[in-house]
């Protein structure tokens, strides 16, 4: 019997060194424990001099390298850690306005946001950012002096910049859709670039005070690490410039000039040595600088802008050497210190930025492996709107989707195009204990762009990362019947059978629980039961009542709403990452005239969403059409309150901005129909007297205003034929929407995004 020896990785990877390259074969499983490795000394060894604050550059750099693990790994640590670090840190930057070292931590503030949609965390990044642009630096000149007022700082005036600057820019777009923030990191990218690139050599100068130095070979100085912060600050340029941004294909040349000048740098142990172009006068192994360029040119060849022939085996090779740089319990080595003399310093030297280049090029090295053996599908996602669309749900049919031929893994995957990111995915099927028909996730797209993503079977990855569950959905047998659902933004319930016998209070509208924070709430909100008193960061504001609450709705006969009792039965389609759903049936009632009407209503909540959608499906004995209204309740309004109720024909939305509950804040609700559908506006007590509405109303005790009608939206619907429209909620206290306007946009946009659906196309 033939007997297989597992060698130790260290070992393995020193071995590797010395074989042929096409025997250096990458797996996942070894790269992201060699990563892991690193990462959990770096944890286990902070750095606390004064001279490295949390917030400053050598930190940072670092820290991109642990979000791009965090974006790969088994467990939530590495991510935890940052989140950790950003609360700590109140999401600060570094103390210097203009100076691009204390912006680098920015991208990981930003793509910590991406994670959570969580404003807190941008909000310092944005001030300062908006600051600068409103203030920018009266330093015109890049010319480099080194001098204690560090004005020649202000601007990107050092090589080193374009890694800790202009990625954070980037990102702050990717962040709010702001064009502004992108304009500014591309025209002052190109303004370095234009000022310490050469042209002939294809490497960027440090700064200006290099210009006419040379080494002892009589050829110019380029450090290693300084062209490194380059290359690896173009490669999180490129990563969250819009694929369809007219400068794309400059950054993209860019790029490829310099990794063909940096493959003729490598040295033949596979690392870079600190001055690129005389490697003679410093023969010190250095992995930091090395580490940018294995990232950049892993990077290059996922996404196909180098050709796999020359660069992959300089990458295997390259990354070999790196893990043999690691210590056994993840000490990585041979990093060169900040400001040291390059040709002398200790082998055992480290430090964070070293961590972050390191991480970094495996998080590529590892989707190289990724790809190589999982056969994935690739998926096009189009954004064919002239609007920004965020966290929106894509939905990829599975029977299109084909992985060697396996039409159905234990679990499927989602890996990002433009970076190694596994994003939260969710099988689901519209029928219960069906098999999973379609895969959810969420993307971001700027207008008129098209970006990829991969579908692959989970059994491709070293490890799966944790989702960030953002709705839940479930049935409350311990509150009187309710069901209840949510997503990051927004929470609703419907009552049950259970809560006529308790309280006498029958409604089949949705009530509505408000909240700050992107964290889930129902299941405190149940366990403590505190519900009506804001204790800073959710609430039950909203009182339901019988109206139609929010979005609820009835048969319409011309003068009064006929409704049905409180819903009878229930069932769970599924609850998860990004989508929750369930259906809800209500007996039949009468709909006037003799005839009856029953309904079953399917509710279905997205992660990042203020909007649930609503299939209503009304049966009847009876088959010609129903009319029928759908809205929410109106609240009294006394004087010194205000309320802004809009609405739009066409586009078949209306919104409600309520009176506020001092000193609770204002809950917002809408409701979004069918396109042309709706016949007209109206409420079902039109002739109610001003003077009624704005009569006096007693301060609430415990929850909002009472309702005095009900706003409602009419419009005609077949029974048997289920349609579909939106409910929606929001508090200003959240700071998303602060003003009426602010959430009528928002209104507006999703029936535009209904209009103009996302375009999937997939490429088995």
């Amino acid at each position: 019997m033939k007997k297989t020896f597992l060698l130790p990785l260290a070992l393995t990877v020193s071995l590797l060194g010395s074989l042929p390259l096409q025997a250096q074969n990458i797996a996942p499983a070894p790269v992201l424990e060699v990563m892991q490795r690193v990462a959990d000394w770096q944890l286990a060894h902070p750095v606390t001099a004064t001279n490295r604050p949390a917030t400053g550059w050598v930190q940072a750099a670092g820290d991109a390298g642990f979000m791009a693990l965090a974006g790969i790994s088994g467990t939530a640590k590495y991510r935890d850690a940052m989140v950790a670090l950003g609360e700590t840190n109140g999401w600060q930057l570094g103390p210097r306005f203009y100076d691009a070292d204390d912006h680098c931590i920015g991208q990981t503030w930003a793509e910590l946001y991406f994670l959570s949609s969580d404003p807190k965390r941008i909000a310092p990044l944005r001030e300062r950012f908006d600051a600068i642009l409103a203030k920018p630096s009266l330093v015109t000149s890049l010319e480099f002096v080194q001098r204690e007022d560090r004005k020649t700082r202000e601007n990107w005036s050092w090589c080193d910049s374009l890694f800790m600057g202009p990625p954070a820019w980037v990102r702050l777009y990717a962040a709010t859709g702001d064009k502004a923030y992108l304009d500014f990191a591309v025209k002052n990218w190109w303004r370095t670039t234009e000022f310490l690139y050469d042209k002939k050599e294809h490497l960027f100068f440090r700064d200006s005070t290099y210009f006419k130095k040379t080494e002892a070979n009589g050829k110019k100085i380029f450090w290693s690490r300084g062209n490194g912060w380059v290359i690896g600050g173009l490669v999180r340029v490129l990563q969250y410039l819009p694929t369809n941004h007219p400068d794309r294909p400059r950054f993209e040349q860019l790029f490829k000039d310099m990794s063909a000048k940096i493959l003729t740098c490598q040295q033949p142990d596979g690392l870079w040595r600190a001055s690129l172009l005389d490697p003679g006068s410093y023969p010190l192994k250095e992995t930091s600088g090395s580490g940018f360029y294995t990232y950049a040119l892993a990077w290059g060849i996922n996404q196909g802008l180098l050709d796999r022939a020359p660069y992959e085996p300089a990458v295997r090779k390259a990354w070999a050497a790196l893990a043999a740089c690691v210590e056994p319990d993840g000490k990585l080595t041979h990093v060169q210190p900040i400001g040291a003399d390059p040709k002398n310093f200790a082998p055992e030297s480290t430090e964070a930025y070293g961590v972050g280049a390191f991480l970094l090029a495996g998080s590529e090295v590892y989707r190289m492996a990724v790809l190589e053996i999982a056969k994935a599908s690739v998926v096009k996602i189009t954004n064919p709107a002239k609007f920004w669309r965020e966290s929106e749900t894509v939905e990829v049919a599975l029977k299109e989707v084909s992985i060697s031929g396996e039409t159905q893994p234990a679990a499927w995957a989602v890996m990002d195009g433009l970076s190694s990111r596994i994003l939260d995915a969710q099988v689901y099927s519209q029928k219960t204990n069906a098999l999973a028909d379609s895969l959810l996730f969420q993307v971001t797209l700027a207008p008129g762009e098209t970006r990829t993503f991969y579908v692959l079977s989970a059994a491709a990855l070293a490890a799966v990362p944790p989702p960030l569950v953002k709705t839940l959905a479930r049935f409350v047998p311990e509150r009187f019947d309710d069901f209840a659902w949510e997503s990051d933004r927004i929470a609703f319930r419907a009552y049950g059978q259970a809560l006529i016998k308790a309280e006498g209070t029958i409604s089949s509208g949705a009530d509505v629980w408000v909240k700050k924070d992107r964290g889930l709430i129902v299941d405190t909100m149940y366990r403590t039961k505190h519900y009506h008193e804001d204790n800073g960061s959710f609430m039950d504001d909203y009182r339901c009542g019988k109206s139609r609450g929010c979005g609820g709705l009835g048969i319409w006969d011309g003068q009064k709403l006929l409704v049905s009792s409180n819903w009878k039965h229930w069932k769970l389609i599924t609850t998860g990452p990004i989508r929750s759903e369930f259906e809800l049936t209500y007996d039949t009632w009468d709909a006037g005239n003799g005839r009856t009407v029953s309904e079953t209503k399917r509710f279905s909540i997205d992660a990042g969403s203020w909007l649930t959608k609503v299939q209503s499906t009304l049966a009847s004995d009876d088959r010609s059409p129903l009319t029928i209204g759908v809205g929410f309740a109106e609240r009294a309004c006394p004087t010194n309150r205000e309320e802004f109720i809009a609405h739009d024909l066409a586009e078949g939305w209306m919104a409600y901005w309520q009176p506020e509950d001092q000193p609770k804040g204002i809950t917002a609700v809408a409701v979004i129909l069918p396109k042309g559908a709706v016949k007209e506006f109206t409420n079902d007590d039109p002739g109610m007297p001003e003077s009624k509405k704005r009569a006096a109303v007693p301060q609430p005790t415990h929850e909002g205003y009472p309702a005095i009608r009900n706003q409602l939206a009419i419009l005609q619907v077949n029974p048997g034929q289920p349609f579909t429209y939106y409910l929606g909620a929001s508090w200003d206290r959240s700071g998303d929407f602060t003003h009426h306007g602010a959430w009528e946009d928002y209104v507006k946009r999703f029936a535009q995004r209904r209009d103009q659906p996302l375009q999937v196309t997939v490429h088995p």
